[in-house]
């Protein structure tokens, strides 16, 4: 690690920390040459895959659209913030895990439907009723009487 101070190569570690959710590890290190000391962080550098609109267009995975998504369909519904977070980590893991360069909005989308499927029906019906364009009254009260007869 080059020092900040004087541009020497070498510096020392002299203490380690990893923050309190683990999500970076702080080190204080110390130059070789003026002895100086300062902080250095680490953090993963994890890059999603871009999403493939249904026009074509390419754009990246945004995850305050993901919470956009999820807090519109949970509107003044009683599930807790720490509900979503996990939710929206599962969804963040799998499109991780996929290892793909891009991945479909409609696979997205699916994976938002099955977590708030999970989560509450009505935030479910909410995000399917958008998601996949209900034309009529009909394809609602489908949903419905789906969703009404799962499990989850």
């Amino acid at each position: 690690m080059k020092c900040p101070f004087c541009g020497h190569l070498e510096t020392q570690v002299v203490e380690t920390r990893v923050s309190e959710d683990a999500g970076f590890i702080r080190r204080r290190r110390q130059c070789g040459h003026c002895e100086k000391r300062f902080t250095t962080y680490e953090r993963p550098d994890v890059s999603f895959p871009a999403v493939v609109k249904k026009d074509g267009r390419r754009v990246d995975y945004v995850p305050e659209k993901l919470r956009a998504s999820f807090s519109l369909a949970l509107r003044k519904r009683p599930v807790s913030t720490e509900q979503v977070d996990a939710a929206i980590d599962r969804i963040e893991e799998k499109l991780l895990n996929l290892g793909a360069r891009e991945v479909p909005a409609t696979r997205l989308g699916e994976m938002v439907m099955r977590e708030l499927k999970k989560l509450d029906k009505v935030a479910y019906i909410r995000f399917a009723s958008v998601y996949k364009s209900f034309d009529d009254v009909s394809e609602f009260m489908d949903a419905v009487r789906e969703t009404s007869r799962s499990k989850t």
